[in-house]
């Protein structure tokens, strides 16, 4: 790039010198101004093209320039963010390399990351709605809370991506409240409600979820003895192997240990009323460590959303970074244990914690870790295209059918 520069830098002083060189009345013709101007024009653009390859190109297609590095990062690769920009191909670039219309990625001479990640995007994207954290106001059951985050789920996040919404079934949680007795315990269930409106009948809060996310054109999958988290891993599953990209809609924490290339996380933040979306980078930027390690992690550090206790509240020392020390060195919790039943692995009280509560860390294992073995499967029509043409009338139908139902009531008690 810098030969370009000093290139261009010659061409005009030797311009300059000629016309000095000249005696009066001599003035340039016009063929001649125009062929050196055309030669100009010509090195000028070389010289752009490769500045744009050295520092990641300015992206036509979306108006944005390429961020500005130091001399010692010009060979620094592009952003994934800046590479992932726009789902159109032309005008985009792989590996300093400008994409053209119809351009095969496999024709592509670039980082193998950076390839990657414009494989990935070209993914097609499927949504998972765990519903029923979204149906809670706190550690109270709202429909209110509801409407409103599927609301902004279906017009800012999913658009018409597939969604598929699961729902806990009747007796969820008994397989894992009979290795823990405090599993969930705390979580206060929906009760059926009435409206004493003529035109809605008497029904249960989750049928009129459901109906309410079928005339979205959502599918609703609840299986009986089943708990949502273990349904969506089961699915999440079978649809990476389709070839599919997975957002999953949840502020559980149990998803992280889903979370890869290919599988993200889409949290509501109430006090910012939206959604965000947490991906491998946001989970590696803030534990320093892989995924792989998120259950091995939790294990030790328990659930308290989940009433799954900690090795905190019997060992106070023994907190987050202790824990994230183990299981870097270790690589999971198994192998910490195995380890620390044969040598020592830490300080004292961290042997000590190991050994003596190794049974309490396996139990926690169980209780966390998502099966993938539940009985179902995806099906086809489940992939396609959302449409949205129902979505503004049926929840604002939910939203007047609420305010009905909270207005009689108030009227009922006065």
């Amino acid at each position: 790039m810098q030969g370009r520069f000093l290139c261009m830098k010659w061409f005009l002083e030797s311009i300059e010198r000629g016309r000095r060189s000249q005696r009066p009345p001599y003035r340039w013709t016009g063929d001649e101004v125009c062929s050196r101007v055309n030669v100009m024009m010509v090195v000028v653009l070389e010289a752009r093209i490769a500045m744009g390859m050295c520092m990641g190109v300015h992206n036509p297609t979306t108006l944005r320039s390429a961020p500005s590095f130091r001399r010692t990062k010009l060979r620094a690769r592009p952003s994934a963010a800046l590479i992932a920009s726009s789902s159109r191909t032309e005008g985009r670039t792989v590996g300093g390399l400008l994409l053209q219309p119809k351009h095969d990625l496999n024709e592509v001479k670039g980082d193998d990351d950076t390839v990657n990640n414009i494989i990935i995007k070209k993914k097609k994207r499927v949504f998972f709605l765990d519903v029923n954290p979204i149906c809670y106001d706190g550690s109270t059951p709202s429909l209110h809370s509801f409407a409103q985050w599927i609301s902004l789920f279906f017009s800012e996040v999913s658009l018409t991506d597939p969604v598929i919404a699961v729902i806990d079934g009747e007796g969820a949680h008994e397989y894992r409240k009979q290795m823990l007795p405090s599993y969930k315990a705390h979580r206060r269930k929906f009760s059926p409600w009435v409206s004493e409106s003529a035109k809605a009948p008497i029904r249960r809060s989750y049928q009129l979820i459901s109906d309410t996310l079928t005339k979205c054109n959502v599918p609703v999958v609840k299986i009986p003895a089943q708990e949502a988290d273990d349904v969506v891993a089961t699915l999440v599953e079978q649809v990476l192997e389709m070839g599919y990209r997975v957002a999953i809609a949840s502020p559980d924490k149990d998803f992280k240990q889903l979370i890869c290339q290919d599988v993200q996380l889409v949290m509501p933040l109430p006090d910012l009323k939206r959604w965000s979306f947490y991906t491998l980078n946001h989970y590696i930027a803030q534990y320093k460590c892989d995924p792989l390690s998120d259950l091995s992690l939790r294990c030790i550090l328990g659930d308290e959303a989940d009433g799954v206790p900690g090795i905190q509240h019997l060992v106070p020392g023994f907190g987050m970074k202790t824990a994230l020390k183990l299981i870097k060195k270790h690589g999971s919790l198994e192998n910490l244990l195995k380890a620390a039943a044969v040598r020592t692995v830490g300080k004292p009280y961290v042997q000590d914690a190991l050994t003596k509560y190794a049974s309490h860390f396996r139990r926690n294992y169980e209780v966390l870790s998502l099966r993938r073995d539940v009985k179902i499967r995806v099906q086809e029509e489940w992939l396609h295209k959302r449409h949205t043409e129902n979505d503004s009338e049926t929840i604002s139908n939910l939203l007047d059918l609420l305010r009905e139902t909270r207005s009689s009531k108030m009227l009922k008690r006065v």
